[in-house]
């Protein structure tokens, strides 16, 4: 028996297309939400970036890939940070290496150093609120809990290895989000389940990108969206029709939960 269900949400409950939750997946919510089955958000954006879910409610959010957490709207189940010395180590390449748009996500605020042609196109497809531009120097001394970081598949390697301490979940050709290691939506849904006293089997869980692949393994079902790359929908144990297909809420008719 489903009793918790989490959903990323850039391609998951919100079309790239129309930057809007679908008419059918805000009934399946409101279904599943009238049946006693608490939803939550699993995504990568930060709390703060969440600009596209109008007036839908959830039970909590797994925010940042499972780095920063909230019970309801406002209680904080679980936090994790990168170590400061990745921090030091990143502005120091950026500085005197090679440079490259960063966004540095922190508990309240996000500051990038700069932004280019690929930064607009990516919020722009994303629908993404624009963070104000700030020197490399201010970010020196802050608590970084992710890092949006507009490099290529190809610069990663090198890259990643002066982040010694932190893991690359690229769902994107163009940019990565970086987490501090051991963190991933996975962590984020076991804090959740943990809080509200749920099993893990009797959890579902829904995304379509590289980031949601540890979840989709993990949850007691996985759901892949229909627009979902290949290498996504091999780890799911279902893959529904796309986003813009009303995918949500046949996967959800098709397990008999609505």
């Amino acid at each position: 028996m489903v009793k918790a269900i989490f959903f990323d949400i850039d391609g998951t409950l919100v079309s790239f297309k129309t930057h809007e939750v679908p008419r059918s997946t805000i009934d399946a919510l409101d279904i599943l939400r009238k049946k006693g089955i608490k939803v939550f958000i699993a995504t990568g954006r930060h709390y703060s970036s969440i600009n596209n879910l109008g007036d839908l409610k959830f039970d909590g959010y797994v925010t940042l890939n499972g780095g920063y957490c909230f019970a309801g709207e406002d209680k904080v189940i679980y936090k994790h940070s990168i170590p400061d010395r990745d921090i030091d180590a990143l502005i120091r390449y950026l500085e005197t290496e090679e440079s490259f748009p960063c966004a540095f996500v922190q508990e309240k605020e996000i500051f990038m150093n700069y932004k280019d042609e690929t930064v607009e196109e990516i919020f722009n497809m994303l629908n993404f609120p624009e963070p104000p531009i700030h020197p490399l120097s201010e970010m020196k001394g802050k608590t970084v809990y992710q890092l949006v970081s507009f490099f290529t598949a190809e610069q990663e390697k090198k890259i990643m290895s002066i982040l010694s301490h932190c893991e690359s979940t690229r769902w994107n050709p163009l940019f990565t989000d970086v987490v501090p290691a051991g963190s991933s939506k996975r962590i984020g849904i076991d804090k959740m389940l943990e809080y509200f006293k749920i099993p893990l089997n009797e959890c579902m869980a829904f995304g379509d990108g590289g980031n949601d692949v540890a979840m989709l393994q993990h949850a007691g079902i996985g759901v892949a969206m229909g627009n979902a790359d290949d290498d996504v929908k091999q780890y799911a144990d279902y893959v529904t029709d796309s986003v813009d297909e009303d995918g949500i809420f046949k996967a959800l008719k098709f397990h008999n939960i609505i």
